[in-house]
């Protein structure tokens, strides 16, 4: 319920900008799309368009369905970390809440899109990653920085996670399903209850199953699919308290299952009617404490529905628009070991119309709006609901073949917010410099709306703030991408953010949690990920595919009194991110390995609680036995690091998931017309 991580956004003062311009220079993003799997349309090469701008000024980055596959990750969460070494903050394991950071921002402050429709809750403003099944993913985008141009949303401070789902078919049938089962490190612990050692729980190597189905089917004038998911998650690992001794983890036991379904009909002049649904069910135990035996228990249903038009010729050839209608209800029940039920219900309602206007031959205009009503019922807010959305008109200027501008604005309007109508302009320049080199700017303003949790929460020594003001900021970022030959691709962007009236839940002089638009923060940052392969003569090894990335961030934290001398640090912000990865594909399988290392962080704002440094190592395999099955293995956590990704909150050491796939095709005879 409390926000733990402070918030930032937004463009940096002039003299920032004009010395930041040269370092442009420093290569960002892959000129050639398919080496960084970032081509930015959205499907199109399928036959599914979501309208906006195929060229992007902002730094972006792709899992494709080929990578989730490869990294067999248990959940959202963990695909981003491996996948883009985003940073994570965890409160346990699967199941548990999770928080995604990118460029300083919580997922409160991240926009989170389903097939191009905001996702994130009108209650709390984060995202449950518990409720994607990755099986039903097709693709992933992620947009860094603010005030997105692509999507158009709000809310983007640090950037635009778009999930996407929706997939046109192949011509026939097919069928998959997979098993896998989750084994943590078995050894003799510590228990508190005999005051005494314990022999191993053998049965930790069956700690956790899944299962999962698919079905697709492609036809001339249509195509379908369906997924489904259970899971069955003991969450039981070793792991050191504070005083040396080795613990086991209980009382966070999981069950949890979903499904999602998509349909995609062709309609006449290629335009198409995209329906989609998923739902999402939950049982779980939460402890009252990262190492708590005590636990309350915690229902979780949720369900989405989205009927989307699809029209790249929309009742003329220059014109192209796409209009979603999506409903979403969710509902969590939370019964404490003692003590009342809360519940917390909200459901919402959401249009979305983006158009594309392609009036000269150097110009292009797009323009749309977004609206959505949400209605919440909650035990500690009572019932309130709310009206929020905006328009906005993006015009793209072709000023030379190499050379493209995008200015942007967007006026977002909620009717909870104190000012309700406010403008958020970006402008954005593209600039392909060479063949193999190509240089990106933008400076944009970053906003975000108060959540009604913010607004309105109450009781249990809380209250909601309904004076609240929106989060607002400024920034810039500059990048290139270079790729001087096929083998090799290098991208580097600088970046700076600053916020104003960021949202921090405190302990005012009475006693009571409030929030208070007591938040301003400094952001400097650096990201680069440089990407080869090595040709290996000889078989069945013919290359090596080798990734590194590094992400430097410089926080400064301007609450509180504190000052550019004080040297507060945003909490659970680390300066120093890397990840490698090296990839040994062959023809009918692979090994992936990679870690990711994240330096020194800080758990408070007055950085007094310090969390360790921590490195993570990985390895998956992939083989396939013959064209219908396969088997996967996936080592997580393989050092047996012992570490806290939230603080009081350890996470588990060594786990090992074996798992066995299946994928059956049946071609469908076309009939003779």
């Amino acid at each position: 319920m409390l926000k733990s991580l402070p918030g930032a956004g937004g463009l940096f003062p002039a003299l920032v900008l004009v010395l930041c311009i040269p370092l442009s220079l420093f290569p960002q993003e892959a000129a050639e799309e398919d080496f960084f799997d970032d081509d930015p349309i959205l499907m199109e090469d399928e036959g599914i368009t979501v309208v906006g701008t195929p060229e992007t000024t902002q730094q972006m980055r792709i899992v494709t369905k080929e990578d989730i596959e490869k990294l067999h990750a248990p959940d959202l969460a963990s695909l981003l970390q491996t996948a883009l070494d985003l940073g994570v903050t965890r409160y346990g394991p699967y199941g548990s809440m999770a928080d995604i950071n990118m460029r300083g921002f919580d997922s409160e402050r991240i926009a989170f899109l389903v097939d191009g429709v905001p996702a994130n809750s009108p209650l709390s403003g984060d995202f449950d990653f518990n409720t994607i099944d990755l099986n039903a993913v097709e693709r992933i985008e992620v947009i860094y920085g603010g005030s997105d141009t692509k999507y158009n949303v709000s809310g983007a401070l640090g950037g635009v996670i778009n999930i996407i789902t929706v997939k046109e078919q192949k011509p026939g049938l097919r069928l998959g399903a997979s098993l896998s089962n989750t084994a943590a490190l078995p050894g003799t612990y510590y228990e508190r209850t005999i005051e005494g050692d314990k022999d191993p729980e053998w049965q930790d190597l069956a700690d956790t199953q899944n299962a999962a189905l698919s079905a697709a089917y492609g036809a001339e004038k249509f195509s379908v699919k369906a997924n489904g998911f259970a899971n069955r998650a003991g969450n039981h690992f070793l792991y050191e308290d504070d005083y040396g001794r080795t613990l086991r983890k209980e009382k966070n036991e999981v069950w949890d299952m979903g499904g999602s379904a998509s349909l995609v009909g062709h309609l006449p002049d290629y335009a198409k009617l995209i329906a989609g649904g998923d739902i999402y069910y939950g049982d779980k135990n939460i402890p009252t404490s990262g190492r708590s035996r005590i636990a309350g228990r915690q229902l979780d249903f949720s369900t989405r529905q989205n009927l989307m038009l699809d029209m790249p010729r929309a009742f003329r050839d220059d014109l192209a628009m796409e209009a979603s209608l999506s409903h979403v209800r969710q509902s969590l029940d939370y019964g404490p070991p003692n003590g009342k039920i809360s519940r917390h219900n909200q459901w919402s309602l959401m249009a979305v119309n983006r158009w594309s206007w392609y009036l000269f031959e150097k110009f292009t205009f797009r323009f749309g709006g977004d609206y959505r009503y949400a209605n919440v019922d909650s035990t500690d807010t009572g019932k309130h609901d709310r009206h929020d959305g905006g328009m906005y008109l993006t015009t793209e200027y072709q000023a030379h073949r190499k050379f493209l501008v995008i200015p942007s604005i967007k006026m977002v309007f909620s009717g909870t917010a104190a000012e309700p109508i406010v403008p958020a302009p970006k402008l954005g320049f593209l600039w392909n410099a060479a063949d193999s080199l190509t240089l990106r700017n933008n400076y944009f303003r970053s906003f975000k709306n108060p959540d009604l949790e913010d607004l309105y929460w109450s009781g249990g020594g809380v209250g909601g703030n309904p004076g609240l003001k929106p989060e607002d900021g400024w920034g810039t970022d500059l990048g290139a991408s270079w790729q001087p030959v096929g083998e090799i691709g290098f991208e580097n962007t600088l970046f700076t953010q600053w916020t104003r009236d960021s949202i921090h839940w405190y302990n005012s002089s009475g006693g009571i949690w409030r929030p208070e638009n007591v938040g301003e923060a400094v952001f400097f940052g650096w990201d680069s990920k440089l990407r080869f392969l090595i040709p290996f003569p000889g078989k069945p090894v013919e290359k090596l595919i080798f990734s590194v990335s590094y992400q430097y961030l410089n926080s400064y934290l301007l609450s509180y009194g504190y000052t550019w001398d004080s040297n507060k640090r945003i909490p659970y912000m680390p300066v120093d991110t890397i990840g490698a990865s090296l990839e040994i594909p062959w023809e009918t399988g692979s090994v992936l390995i990679s870690g990711h290392y994240e330096s020194l962080r800080f758990a408070d704002t007055g950085n007094m609680t310090i969390l360790d440094p921590c490195f993570l190592l990985n390895i998956t395999v992939n083989q396939k036995i013959n064209s219908k099955l396969g088997l996967f293995a996936a080592g997580r956590n393989i050092l047996n690091t012992s570490y806290e990704s939230f603080d009081g909150y350890p996470m588990p050491g060594f786990t090992l998931t074996l798992g066995l796939k299946m994928n059956f095709d049946i071609p469908i005879e076309k009939r003779d017309k």
